[in-house]
C-alpha cells in the first residue's frame, strides 16, 4: 500500500507535495482567471503543462539551472502512479524562492496596452511614441511584480524595489539577486522566443519565477512558458493593431469579459476549444503529438 500524501501548499492551479528531500508538483486540469479559480476544468491542461515545461527546462539548461528532476511515473512515489497524477506531476528540487514574479514583454498588448495608451508607459518604462497594439517593442521589457497570495493581486514594481524586497529576505544579496533573475528573465526569453517564432508561435510576454538552491545557485523554478504563464499568439495572420489570437487562457479571458454574468463558468464548447488551443501550442513547438 502507497504511503498518503496530501498538499503542502495549493495554488490556483498547483498542488505541491513534500516528497523528504524533492518536492512533488502537480499541475491540475483547473483553470483561473482574474485570479479567481473557474468552476470548469480544462481536459488534459495539466498534462500539457507539464509536459510544455519540461520541453523548455530540457532546452534552457545552457542559460540556467532549473528544478526538475523528472517527470517519469517510474521516479516518483506509488502514490502519483495513478490516473490522477499521470502526466501531471513533477519531481524537483527543493529551493528557496524569491518572492519576485519577473514578467518580460516583447510586445505591447493587455495591461501595458491599456498603460502606454494613457501616458507612453509600460511600469513606469518610457516606450517609443506611435506604437499600436500588438506591436514588438524595440526591445523585451522586464516588468517585475510581487508575488500576492492566492486571491491578492501582485502589484506592479520597479527594479530598485525588486532589489528592496529581496535585500530584506537576503541581506547583502538584495541587488545581486535581482540583477541574476533580471538578465536570466531577458535571456530565457530571447532565446526562447526566437525558437518559437521558428515553429510559428509569438511569445508576447511570458513569467517566470527564480529560487536558490542549496548551493545559492539561482535556479528557475515553478512552470515554464506554458499557456498558463505567457502570451501565445500564431505567427500566421499576426497584425499590429489590433489584439491577437491566442493559443493560451487569454482566449477564456476574453469570453469572460463578454460573458460577466457567466458566474465562474464556462460553455463546454469553450472548454474543448481552450483543450484544444493548449494541446496545439503544445505540439506546434515541441513537434511532437500529444498523447
Amino acid at each position: 500500500m502507497s504511503a498518503e500524501f496530501k498538499p503542502i501548499k495549493e495554488g490556483k492551479v498547483r498542488q505541491v507535495y513534500d516528497n523528504g528531500d524533492s518536492l512533488i508538483i502537480v499541475a491540475t486540469d483547473r483553470i483561473s482567471a482574474f485570479d479567481h479559480i473557474l468552476k470548469n476544468t480544462i481536459p488534459d491542461k495539466g498534462a500539457v503543462l507539464t509536459k510544455m515545461s519540461r520541453f523548455w527546462f530540457d532546452f534552457t539548461g545552457s542559460i540556467v539551472p532549473n528544478h526538475m528532476l523528472s517527470t517519469e511515473g517510474k521516479d516518483l512515489p506509488e502514490f502519483f502512479q495513478t490516473k490522477e497524477f499521470e502526466g501531471k506531476s513533477m519531481k524537483c528540487k527543493k529551493l528557496t524562492m524569491l518572492p519576485i514574479e519577473c514578467i518580460v514583454r516583447g510586445y505591447i498588448t493587455g495591461s501595458g496596452w491599456e498603460s502606454y495608451q494613457k501616458d507612453g508607459t509600460v511600469c513606469g518604462i518610457q516606450l517609443p511614441d506611435g506604437l499600436k497594439e500588438s506591436d514588438q517593442l524595440p526591445e523585451p521589457i522586464y516588468t517585475p511584480t510581487t508575488k500576492a497570495d492566492q486571491g491578492d493581486h501582485d502589484e506592479h514594481i520597479t527594479f530598485a524595489d525588486s532589489a528592496d524586497i529581496l535585500e530584506q529576505q537576503f541581506p547583502g544579496n538584495g541587488e545581486s539577486y535581482a540583477a541574476q533573475i533580471r538578465d536570466c528573465t531577458i535571456a530565457l526569453y530571447k532565446k526562447c522566443a526566437a525558437y518559437a517564432r521558428d515553429k510559428q508561435i509569438i511569445i508576447a510576454d511570458t513569467k517566470f519565477e527564480f529560487g536558490l538552491d542549496e548551493s545559492g545557485r539561482i535556479v528557475i523554478g515553478d512552470e515554464m512558458l506554458t499557456p498558463d504563464s505567457s502570451r501565445f499568439w500564431p505567427l500566421e495572420g499576426y497584425q499590429p493593431g489590433q489584439g491577437q489570437p491566442s493559443f493560451d487562457k487569454q482566449f477564456v479571458r476574453d469570453w469572460l469579459r463578454q460573458n460577466p454574468d457567466n458566474d465562474g463558468l464556462l460553455p463546454q464548447e469553450i472548454v474543448e476549444k481552450t483543450a484544444s488551443k493548449y494541446r496545439e501550442a503544445y505540439e506546434l513547438l515541441t513537434g511532437k503529438t500529444f498523447s
